[in-house]
């Protein structure tokens, strides 16, 4: 299910993606305010930055994209059941709330007003065998960042694995290392 908002009054219209192509027009009637809107059926363009991004980063080290090198995450919007799968990278990855202009590097599109645009950070680093270690800790935010039901204390690092689901606000996100990857492939 795709979502979108109202020029007028920002509230948002869900419909069923699947039954369009991409390019195709749709015209839209808010049931708030009574104004009609028209959108295009295409990709995300943060998502297109994103995968250039990793491209980018591909051409970099020769071999792999960021993702490959170092995993993802999926975050998952519990309201609306929107799903992103957002890259990692070696070094911090600030995760928070998509916005133009902000400097955190792994931002995610959401409505979620409970997630900071600097929330929380996943360093990736290598263990003292070679594999990669994920360490998750709250950059101060206002909501708190939850592993299972407990919430991160201020300074904490707790080290994360694949499948481990963190909570920022009401958007879930699940960390997928690339052991998982290689498995499914």
């Amino acid at each position: 299910m795709k979502r979108v908002r109202c020029p007028k009054c920002d509230s948002y219209i869900t419909f069923d993606e699947t039954k369009y192509s991409a390019g195709q027009s749709l015209v839209f009637k808010c049931n708030e305010c009574g104004k009609e809107f028209g959108i295009r059926i295409g990709v995300s363009k943060l998502r297109g930055t994103q995968k250039q991004e990793s491209a980018d980063l591909s051409q970099d080290d020769g071999q792999r994209t960021a993702e490959e090198a170092c995993g993802s995450i999926v975050v998952i919007e519990n309201v609306f059941h929107f799903k992103q799968v957002i890259p990692l990278h070696m070094g911090d990855n600030v995760i928070g709330r998509y916005q133009k202009g902000n400097p955190a590097n792994c931002t995610f599109e959401t409505v979620d007003p409970s997630v900071d645009l600097n929330h929380c950070t996943v360093n990736v680093s290598h263990d003292k065998r070679g594999g990669l270690r994920y360490i998750l800790m709250d950059n101060n935010s206002n909501t708190g960042t939850f592993v299972g039901d407990v919430e991160l204390q201020p300074r904490e690092r707790r080290i994360i694995e694949d499948g481990t689901l963190f909570t920022l606000g009401a958007t879930s996100i699940i960390l997928r290392t690339t052991n998982v990857e290689e498995d499914h492939a």
